[in-house]
């Protein structure tokens, strides 16, 4: 998000600047939003997809340059690791069949990587986190050598004053201390966007964390970090802890953290996410381009607010509000937190249903904040993430409003039909709405998440094999049901 980083050395002044031009662009920003034809274009959704890269052993493969020099497609971009590349799918209109359209361009870009890959024996891997990864990944060498990873690295690391310490709870706890962000790129990820009329936006983007608990769940598939089994969707705690640079013994009051489900709900409009970050947090990296905000607004124009988005992307909420000038203008939300894989069908089907959640439940959420407060919607979040379809949240009772704790997927049930709705609402097809909501059902009524298969198939493989060979065997299994594009709830199932 917004401009390119310089590796350099920045001054108090750089700092300074840099704020002056946050403040003067928020202030821009809330007349672009007032603007009558700001959000006037048609909805379009796009998305994000990380993925690892992976050796003939199982193990990581520091090979994404190679492989972008010889795809040689602006669509496929360098990730902070070696490890990782990113491939940023076309926006698609939001009528018709848009998660299909979204599966057939995974399809055929991930087939030509897989190609140019296996002349260098690499296979690419969607998953939130590598099960084979070790500790020994998680250092500086293994950082893709560009200016903006670097700077990440060296501003996390000055303002943390120390290493980053991750302690994970969990079924096998995970504890030890990193002193670089190489573990922040352990986290791959499906980022899905969705274009949001001004309008909407609060009540969207607030139906978005109150059912984020319910996607999160559903969608889990980082189950296992350094061979341990931990959370369902460890992506969740790793990412935090991470980039968490607080240092609590030095600050009378509570720092928020950078990675967060957030701060409550939305009142009004995206300015307030905006306003938010720019108190909250300290800017990374103060680089200043030359544009004139309101020399641009003063000719009709939207400006490209490119310091804003630059600090918006260096805070990483798990639903995140982001400004683009093109056409007329608009906010689009982001779903951060449903990570990579198992397979096309598996990501496709995670987007329709956070989208279709976020918009059919925009009209009545208001009615369930009243009974679920923010915190109690934050707590759910972190309890699917930790137990998946396990887990139980707190959720209004279905024969009241009074709230209650109920198993995750009975409540999953209930809302499926919502989803649903919410789609219709954006003009998707019904057969397009049933066959990839008919795949979160699937995983609903067999049980089964990519969470579960890995936890399971590792347990199966354990009973033969050391910890790090069941973890290869698993990952080698994984990565083969991968590219049969069969959703998880249709995998085979050893252990049975």
């Amino acid at each position: 998000m917004g401009v390119a980083v310089e590796d350099k050395e920045y001054t108090s002044e750089d700092y300074s600047n840099f704020k002056n031009k946050l403040y003067l662009q928020l202030a821009a920003l809330k007349k672009i939003i007032s603007q009558e034809k700001f959000d006037s274009d048609p909805i379009f959704i796009g998305a994000e997809l990380e993925m690892y890269l992976i050796d003939e052993q199982g193990y990581v493969s520091a090979s994404n340059e190679i492989l972008l020099a010889e795809l040689n497609d602006k669509q496929f971009q360098t990730e902070l690791n070696k490890y990782n590349m990113e491939l940023n799918l076309s926006a698609v209109a939001v009528e018709g069949k848009p998660f299909s359209a979204l599966l057939n361009e995974i399809r055929s870009k991930v087939s030509v990587v897989q190609k140019i890959a296996a002349k260098h024996h690499i296979r690419v891997v969607p998953v939130g986190i590598l099960p084979t990864l070790q500790e020994a990944h998680l250092s500086g060498k293994y950082i893709t050598d560009f200016p903006r990873y670097r700077q990440l690295s060296k501003q996390l690391l000055r303002l943390k004053g120390d290493k980053f310490q991750v302690n994970i709870d969990g079924e096998e706890p995970v504890s030890f201390c990193c002193d670089d962000v190489t573990v922040e790129g352990a986290n791959t990820s499906f980022q899905v966007h969705l274009m949001v009329g001004k309008d909407q936006f609060a009540k969207t983007f607030n139906a978005a964390q109150m059912t984020l608990s319910l996607v999160t769940a559903m969608g889990a598939n980082s189950p296992i970090l350094l061979g341990n089994r931990v959370w369902d969707e460890t992506r969740i705690s790793l990412f935090k802890q991470s980039v968490d640079i607080r240092n609590f013994n030095n600050h009378e009051w509570r720092q928020p953290a950078r990675v967060s489900y957030g701060h409550g709900w939305v009142r009004k409009d995206a300015y307030e996410l905006y306003t938010e970050a720019v108190s909250l947090f300290e800017p990374l990296f103060p680089q200043l381009t030359d544009e004139d905000t309101e020399a641009v607004m003063a000719q009709g124009d939207n400006p490209e607010l490119a310091e804003l988005n630059l600090h918006m992307g260096t805070i990483w909420p798990w639903n995140r509000a982001v400004y683009s000038s093109k056409g007329n203008g608009h906010i689009r939300i982001e779903f951060r937190a449903i990570p990579a894989g198992p397979t096309s069908e598996d990501m496709c089907a995670n987007a329709a249903f956070a989208i279709g959640l976020a918009t059919g439940l925009r009209d009545d959420v208001e009615n369930l904040m009243c009974v679920v407060p923010f915190r109690f919607a934050e707590y759910n979040f972190y309890r699917a993430a930790q137990l998946g379809i396990d887990a139980k949240i707190l959720w209004p009772h279905k024969n009241g409003h009074h709230l209650t704790e109920r198993p995750i997927l009975e409540v999953v049930k209930e809302m499926l039909p919502i989803a649903a709705k919410g789609l219709t609402m954006l003009g998707v097809d019904e057969d397009e709405q049933k066959h990839f909501l008919g795949v979160i059902e699937q995983r609903m009524n067999n049980k089964m998440t990519g969470a579960g298969w890995q936890k399971e198939c590792l347990r199966f493989f354990e009973k033969e094999l050391s910890k790090e060979q069941a973890c290869r065997e698993m990952v080698k299994l994984y990565v083969d049901n991968t590219e049969t594009c069969l959703p998880v709830a249709e995998w085979p199932q050893p252990w049975l």
